[in-house]
């Protein structure tokens, strides 16, 4: 099961790779300790912390009023790594 959808690769998240940070979109329903033992399984490596967070809903307009779209379908994890770590920054598929 991949539980990883994509690598998050923005200004902030560029600047978190210097703290050794890594920042990823994953499956909404899984857990951080899930999370946790399949990136250090697949990547080989050690974990320091996870944060995580639901990203907003986004706001679209309907005629004169706004309605916010469902629920949002991603949940984007940042994970810091022991030192002496790293992850590739682009993945083969």
């Amino acid at each position: 099961m991949n539980i990883l959808k994509n690598q998050v690769l923005t200004e902030k998240t560029i600047r978190l790779l210097q703290r050794n940070q890594y920042t990823f979109d994953v499956i909404i329903r899984s857990n951080k300790t899930e999370i946790k033992s399949w990136i250090e399984q697949f990547f080989n490596v050690r974990i320091k912390g996870m944060n995580s967070h639901r990203l907003p809903n986004k706001k679209k307009r309907r005629g004169k009023t706004f309605k916010y779209s469902g629920h949002s379908k991603n949940k984007r994890m940042i994970i810091t790594l022991k030192k002496n770590y790293s992850i590739p920054l682009f993945l083969n598929e």
